[in-house]
């Protein structure tokens, strides 16, 4: 384990474990690669982290000698993240647990790790189930997500998913429907947010992805007065997650 920040990461050495890491689909934060090496197997894992879109660090054999720990790293070091996802199903089974009715946050191109680590915090306060991300284009439980979180990533689902339209459908079959942050929708106080229900978010720049917004049941917007346009996702995520809480308790 290498401590970062006060947030563990699982440290995997040598060229065939990193690769094999990659190849199963654990999630990796970095991958340290000697500077300079060019040899097949190097090249295949850099090939790999890039597919993975991991973030690659060149850097010297000290260096790499100071993060190991068993001295056979062969050039190649990754940290992997130190929690595991969670399957959607488990958010469901959770919310089954707790005899409530199920309270998911989607979110489509958060690519930032503090506002992912700070979306799950938002979302273990405000009693949802579980937090879901898509594979690609979006950050994944590194390090800095874990520290953001302030701990909610011990206590807080979060499920990585190739397809978020898909597993929408899904999701709809057993009875959610899906309310998706839009600055052109509906004022939130106006939309009832009761019922089981998904809180999908996309980032301030883009907004929700065209597909993922045309699978959402409606569309909600958060009043603003000022005279910039659009909130941090997830200051955003923050207000509608409670105005869901709102109606909830009423």
């Amino acid at each position: 384990m290498l401590e970062e920040n006060g947030v563990k990461s699982l440290v995997i050495e040598g060229r065939n474990a990193v690769l094999e890491a990659f190849r199963s689909g654990k999630p990796i934060d970095k991958v340290y690669i000697l500077d300079g090496c060019q040899d097949g197997p190097i090249r295949t894992i850099v090939r790999e982290a890039k597919k993975h879109d991991t973030i690659i660090n060149f850097v010297t054999k000290e260096r790499l000698n100071q993060m190991s720990e068993t001295g056979k790293h062969q050039g190649a070091i990754a940290l992997a993240a130190a929690y595991e996802y969670a399957e959607v199903e488990d958010m469901l089974d959770l919310a089954k647990k707790r005899g409530e009715e199920p309270f998911l946050i989607l979110l489509d191109n958060i690519e930032d790790p503090h506002n992912l680590g700070a979306i799950i915090r938002t979302a273990n306060l405000a009693g949802a189930h579980g937090v879901i991300i898509p594979k690609r284009r979006a950050a994944g439980l590194t390090a800095t997500v874990a520290k953001t979180s302030a701990g909610a990533l011990n206590y807080t689902p979060v499920a990585k998913v190739t397809n978020l339209v898909k597993t929408m459908e899904e999701l709809k079959e057993k009875g959610l429907w899906f309310v998706c942050a839009d600055m052109e929708g509906e004022v939130m106080y106006r939309v009832n947010l009761k019922g089981p229900i998904g809180l999908v978010i996309g980032n301030e720049g883009e907004g929700v992805g065209r597909l993922v917004k045309e699978t959402c049941d409606m569309t909600a917007s958060i009043p603003m007065k000022g005279d910039i346009d659009s909130l941090n996702a997830s200051v955003a995520a923050g207000v509608l997650a409670y105005e869901i809480v709102r109606q909830r308790m009423a």
